[in-house]
């Protein structure tokens, strides 16, 4: 009995010691291990930088506006007689669109015009006839009064006749009319819109300190949001004279083209004022750049002692098209640049380069918030 409880206490002390080593052994190789940790190495995506060309462009946004374009109203009152024109159709210079009831003032002029060759009879006989010294000036004077005033009832009636009738001034696209045969019409009230489409204008405004980059018969890139992806080409066609004094923006001027009808007057729109390319230029995704309030900067690979190390390099940022970023300066031709992953990097900082690019690679459709 004495030797069997021997053994068993001699078990549990081997045992109760060998989980006090192995405890002791972990804890030192742990030690051990934060003592001299392993240098972290970090993947990343790279791209070299290479001299490229660059189109630099003003930007700047307006409204556009049609050629021409006017809302068509009536001059008189009055129950409109016809209507000759359907909502959307394209319509001539001088065409008839809505006539107003003039039967009154039809009338009036058939009777004037009825009474108009014997007054003129009247008017030259009577000028023979008093050239001769047989009548008074006092009855050749009435005679030419009243055929002179009976052509001027004729003229006001025959335009008092064509201001009911309400003409398109140009070429052009009617909207969808206001009014319906039969209507009573005050003086003044809207009848439908006029436009001249064929070529539209966009108006904007440009910081004075781009004066001198901008002149008349530039080219011009319009983009609307209804076509996003389809930029439409114009040009400069004016620029203001005189820059606001309250904000120091100068009005300019540009046409555009719109033979396919695609542009609406009213439509937002973006424009890039092209300006001259350049030659020898450093572009890298905007994904290499790490934004700050302190300045903007880059991180740029090397090679140091066999090991790819990063250093952070401040870099002045010109222009940005979509996902492009135009560098000024802090790059060079040739440099290999960071695009993803800079997030947990520091100066000297050693990376793995990895052929992921799914990071900067933007997605097919943007996700819904």
């Amino acid at each position: 009995m004495k030797k069997w409880t021997f053994f068993m206490l001699l078990i549990a002390l081997l045992l109760f010691g060998s989980v006090i080593g192995f405890n002791e052994f972990k804890q030192h190789k742990i030690d051990e291990y934060f003592a001299n940790p392993p240098e972290q190495e970090y993947p990343v995506t790279v791209t070299t930088a290479k001299a490229d060309i660059w189109v630099p462009v003003i930007k700047a946004i307006g409204f556009i506006e049609p050629n021409q374009g006017v809302t068509l109203s009536n001059e008189s009152s009055g129950v409109i007689s016809n209507i000759s024109f359907e909502s959307g159709t394209q319509v001539k210079a001088d065409q008839l669109l809505v006539e107003l009831d003039s039967d009154v003032e039809k009338a009036n002029l058939k009777s004037s015009q009825a009474k108009l060759p014997a007054a003129e009879a009247k008017y030259k006989r009577y000028q023979g006839l008093y050239k001769k010294g047989s009548i008074s000036k006092e009855r050749y004077d009435e005679a030419e009064a009243n055929f002179f005033s009976l052509k001027a009832d004729i003229e006001s009636l025959t335009a008092a006749i064509e201001r009911r009738q309400i003409i398109a001034p140009f070429d052009g696209v009617v909207g969808i009319r206001n009014v319906f045969l039969g209507q009573y019409l005050q003086a003044g009230s809207d009848i439908v819109r006029l436009e001249d489409t064929s070529v539209m204008r966009l108006r904007f405004t440009v910081p004075q300190n781009e004066i001198s980059r901008i002149s008349l018969k530039q080219p011009i890139d319009i983009f609307v949001d209804a076509y996003p992806e389809q930029p439409f080409v114009g040009s400069i066609t004016a620029i203001e004279p005189a820059v606001s004094s309250q904000s120091g923006l100068i009005q300019v001027q540009a046409d555009i083209p719109n033979s396919d009808g695609k542009l609406r007057s009213g439509m937002f729109a973006r424009a890039n004022i092209i300006l001259p390319t350049l030659e020898d230029q450093i572009t890298l995704p905007q994904t290499a750049i790490t934004y700050t309030l302190y300045g903007d900067s880059v991180y740029i690979v090397s090679d140091e002692d066999g090991e790819k190390r990063v250093k952070q390099h401040v870099v002045k940022v010109g222009e940005r098209k979509k996902d492009i970023a135009h560098i000024l300066d802090g790059v060079k031709p040739g440099d290999t640049i960071v695009t993803s992953g800079q997030v947990r990097l520091s100066n000297h900082a050693k990376v793995k380069i990895i052929d992921d690019n799914s990071a900067i690679t933007p997605p097919a459709e943007i996700p819904m918030l």
